[in-house]
C-alpha cells in the first residue's frame, strides 16, 4: 500500500472508529459487534506504527469517553483505564512473554495470575470515605468520570456502610451488570407495552445508570461485580485484595481463579467459553491480571491500558441460515412486530427456527429479503438477531418482505402515528389484542393469577369463556364446563379460583398497571395512585393535571385520558369493582396524634417492619410519610443498605433515627 493509501486509509478508520466510540458511549448504541470494532482499531494501530504517526486525538491514544454532560464531572484519584484486547491464545501467550522480560523472569511458573468474568456493562468507582459510599463515578475519560451516587446507591448488592474498622477509606472498581433473567422480563414488559426493547444487556445498563430519573434507576435490578481494590493500607497481592472485599460484604464473583502460570489462564479461558451460555449473566471474555501488586507497579500502564492486564474477548458466536418468511406479531396495545422465521441451526447451545427484527425500518436497512442466506448470532447472547445478509442471492430467488397494510390477526387496517417507527392495530376487538391485555392482567407483575398463563388464556378466550380482563371473574360460574376441559380436572379449577379471589386483594396500584394503559408500567401506575388516591378522581383528571405531576409527561397523560374516554373500558372497570378489586388507597384509621407535624423518609431494610407497615405506623400516629427527603423532612428512619436518601439527609442536615429510636417515639 502506497504512502498516500495509508493515510487515507488511516483518516477514514478515525472517523469510523470514532463513529462507532460515539454511539456506544454516549447513545448506548452497538453499530458492530466488539470482534469488528477490534479488527478496525487493530488496523489503526497497525497503520500509525508503519507511518508513524500517532496524532493526540486519535482513538488509538484515548480511552473511550462516555461523559454525557448530565451529571457533575469529578477528576479520579488515579486514571481509569481501559484493557488491551486480544481474541486468540497466542496473543496470551506473547502477553506472558512480554511481562517476563519487563519483569527478567525465564520461568512461567514464577508468575501467578488470576483470572475474572469480564462482565459486560459499565465500569463504575466506588469511592468508601470513614466507611461511608459517599460518591460514585463512571469511567468518563480515564482522567474525568460522572458523579452518578444517587443512582449506584440505589444497587442492593453492594455494602453502603463498612463496619470492618480496618477498611474505612479506600476505592472499589467494578462492572454494573444485569442478569439475563431480568433483562427478558424487562424486555418482555416494553414488547407488551407497545415500546422498544432494549437491544442488549450492556446497552441497558449504562443507559439506566445514566439516566437522571433515580426511581427509574431503583426499580431495575442492576447488580455490581467488584474487580479491584484501593487502599492504603498494605496487600502484597491482587487475589488478597479480593478475599478482603469478600469479607467487606462485597459480592466477588464465585468463579474467580488463582492461576499458577500461563497455561492454566488458557485453560480457565477455554472452560468458560464452552460453559458461558449457562451463566445467568452476560461476559464476553476473561479478563486476566498479574497477581503480585509488586509486579504490577513495575509494569505501570502506557496512556490507555495497564501493562499487567489483559482481556481476552470471545469472538461472537454466530451462524448462517435462510431466512423462510417474516411473521408480524401482534402486541396487547395492537403494535405490529416482526419477527424471522429461519431454517433451525445450532447457536451457542441450541436450536434457532426464529429471531427478533425489531421493525420494519430495521429490515430496510438490512435490505433483507425472504430467501437470503442471513448470519445470526445472540444479541448480549440473550436474545437471537439477524445481524446481516450472508450471500445476497439473485432477486429471481429472494422476496421482498412487505410491511402488512391491515392487521394479520383481525384484517384491520393499520395506522401508523407521527414520530413512531411501529404500526398499530387499532381494532379494540382484534382477538390478539384482547388475548395480550388477559395475559398482561393475569402477569406476576400485575394480578398474579396462578394457572392463567398464556396458554389457557388461550384455551379460555377461544372456548368463549373469556373476552374481556372482567371475565376471568367470571371464571369461578364455569366449574363443569373447565374441569371437563382436556388436562384439567377438579383441582385444577380450584386452584385457579382460588387465586382469582386472591387476585381481589391486589393494591390499587397493581390492578391500574393491569388494566394495561399504554405508558402506565408499574412506577407511573404508583405515581398515578399516590396522586388521585381513587381510580374516579384519575378518570376525571384533564391532561393537564396528570403531565404537571413530576415524572408524567404529555405521552402518558394522552395515553391515560384517551383510555378513560372509551365506554367499554369504563365498563370494563365498573364491573371490576363489583367483583371487589380496589381502586383506591386503604384510608388508614388514626390511633393518635404522638407524631403529628411530623414528617418522616424511611430508607434501608428495617427488622421488624416492612416498608408498608412502618408507614401505615406513622399515619396511625398521626405522622406524615414522603418518598423524598428535603428540608421539610422531619426524621430519616435508617436501615440495613440505605439507598440514595441517606446521603441526601446527611447533606441536609435531617436528623436520621434507627428503628428502635422511631418506637421510642410512638411509646
Amino acid at each position: 500500500m502506497m504512502q498516500q493509501d495509508k493515510l487515507n486509509r488511516y483518516n477514514e478508520l478515525k472517523k469510523l472508529i470514532d463513529k462507532y466510540n460515539y454511539y456506544y458511549y454516549q447513545l448506548n448504541e452497538s453499530l458492530i459487534s466488539d470482534y469488528e470494532y477490534d479488527l478496525l482499531y487493530k488496523e489503526l494501530e497497525q497503520l500509525e506504527r508503519e507511518i508513524g504517526l500517532v496524532e493526540e486525538k486519535s482513538p488509538t491514544a484515548l480511552v473511550g469517553n462516555d461523559i454525557t454532560g448530565k451529571f457533575v464531572p469529578v477528576e479520579h484519584k488515579r486514571p481509569m483505564l481501559s484493557l488491551q484486547n486480544s481474541y486468540s491464545y497466542d496473543e496470551l501467550l506473547a502477553f506472558n512473554n512480554r511481562i517476563k522480560e519487563i519483569l527478567n523472569i525465564k520461568d512461567d511458573n514464577l508468575i501467578d495470575y488470576v483470572c475474572e468474568h469480564k462482565f459486560d456493562g459499565l465500569s463504575i468507582s466506588l469511592i468508601y470515605e470513614n466507611g461511608i459510599l459517599t460518591r460514585a463515578l463512571t469511567r468518563g475519560d480515564g482522567k474525568v468520570g460522572e458523579d452518578v451516587t444517587a443512582n449506584i446507591l440505589t444497587i442492593k448488592n453492594i455494602p453502603h456502610k463498612i463496619e470492618n474498622k480496618d477498611y474505612q477509606n479506600f476505592e472499589v472498581r467494578g462492572e454494573v451488570y444485569i442478569e439475563f433473567e431480568d433483562f427478558n422480563k424487562i424486555n418482555l414488559q416494553r414488547i407488551e407495552d407497545g415500546l422498544p426493547e432494549f437491544a442488549n444487556p450492556r446497552n441497558f445498563v449504562s443507559g439506566t445508570v445514566k439516566t437522571l430519573d433515580i426511581k427509574v434507576v431503583a426499580e431495575r435490578p442492576l447488580k455490581i461485580a467488584p474487580y479491584y481494590l484501593y487502599t492504603a493500607e498494605k496487600i502484597s497481592t491482587h487475589w488478597e485484595a479480593l478475599q478482603i472485599l469478600k469479607k467487606l460484604n462485597f459480592p466477588v464473583n464465585e468463579h474467580i481463579k488463582l492461576c499458577k502460570n500461563i497455561k492454566e489462564v488458557i485453560n480457565y479461558c477455554k472452560l468458560w467459553e464452552d460453559k458461558r451460555e449457562n451463566l445467568p449473566y452476560p461476559i464476553d471474555g476473561v479478563v486476566i491480571k498479574v497477581n503480585k501488586i509488586e509486579y504490577q507497579n513495575i509494569l505501570g500502564s502506557i496512556s490507555k491500558f495497564p501493562r499487567w492486564a489483559v482481556a481476552f474477548k470471545y469472538k461472537p458466536e454466530q451462524a448462517v441460515t435462510k431466512l423462510l418468511s417474516v411473521d408480524w406479531q401482534v402486541g396487547r396495545t395492537g403494535a405490529i412486530t416482526p419477527v424471522a422465521n429461519l431454517e433451525p441451526v445450532k447457536l451457542s447451545g441450541s436450536t434457532i427456527s426464529r429471531a427478533t427484527l425489531h421493525n420494519y425500518d430495521f429490515i430496510k436497512t438490512l435490505d433483507l429479503k425472504i430467501g437470503d442466506d442471513v448470519v445470526i448470532e445472540k444479541g448480549g447472547e440473550v436474545i437471537p438477531k439477524i445481524v446481516s445478509v450472508a450471500n445476497r442471492k439473485d432477486d429471481l430467488f429472494t422476496i421482498d418482505v412487505e410491511h402488512p397494510q391491515h392487521c394479520p390477526i383481525c384484517n384491520s387496517k393499520l395506522v401508523k402515528p407521527l414520530n413512531e417507527v411501529l404500526c398499530y392495530c387499532v381494532n379494540d376487538e382484534c382477538p390478539a389484542k384482547l388475548k395480550a391485555k388477559l395475559i398482561h392482567f393475569s402477569s406476576k407483575n400485575a394480578m398474579d393469577i396462578a394457572g392463567l398463563g398464556e396458554a389457557n388464556i388461550n384455551l379460555f378466550f377461544d372456548k368463549g369463556f373469556i373476552k374481556y380482563i372482567d371475565d376471568i371473574y367470571k371464571l369461578p360460574e364455569l366449574k363443569n364446563e373447565i374441569i371437563n376441559l382436556d388436562r384439567f380436572g377438579e383441582k385444577s379449577f380450584i386452584n385457579i379460583a382460588k387465586s382469582i379471589e386472591e387476585s381481589k386483594k391486589k393494591p390499587f396500584h397493581k390492578v391500574l398497571f393491569a388494566l394495561g394503559i399504554r405508558y402506565v408500567g408499574e412506577s407511573v401506575a404508583r405515581i398515578l395512585v399516590e396522586h388521585f388516591k381513587n381510580i374516579d378522581n384519575l378518570i376525571n383528571a384533564s391532561e393537564n393535571e396528570i403531565s404537571e405531576i413530576y415524572e408524567i409527561g404529555e405521552a402518558i397523560s394522552k395515553s391515560v385520558v384517551n383510555y378513560f374516554k372509551d365506554e367499554k373500558n369504563i365498563s370494563i372497570i365498573n364491573n371490576l369493582k363489583k367483583y371487589g378489586l380496589k381502586f383506591s388507597i386503604d384510608e388508614i384509621e388514626k390511633v393518635g396524634n404522638k407524631l403529628a407535624g411530623l414528617t418522616f423518609v424511611v430508607t434501608g431494610t428495617l427488622k421488624n417492619y416492612t416498608r408498608e407497615q412502618i408507614k401505615e405506623v406513622i399515619i396511625k400516629n398521626g405522622g406524615n410519610v414522603s418518598e423524598s427527603v428535603s428540608k421539610k423532612t422531619s426524621y430519616l428512619v435508617l436501615g440495613k443498605e440505605p439507598g440514595s436518601k441517606y446521603q441526601k439527609a446527611l447533606s441536609l442536615g435531617v436528623k436520621i433515627i434507627n428503628e428502635d429510636e422511631f418506637n421510642k417515639l410512638i411509646q
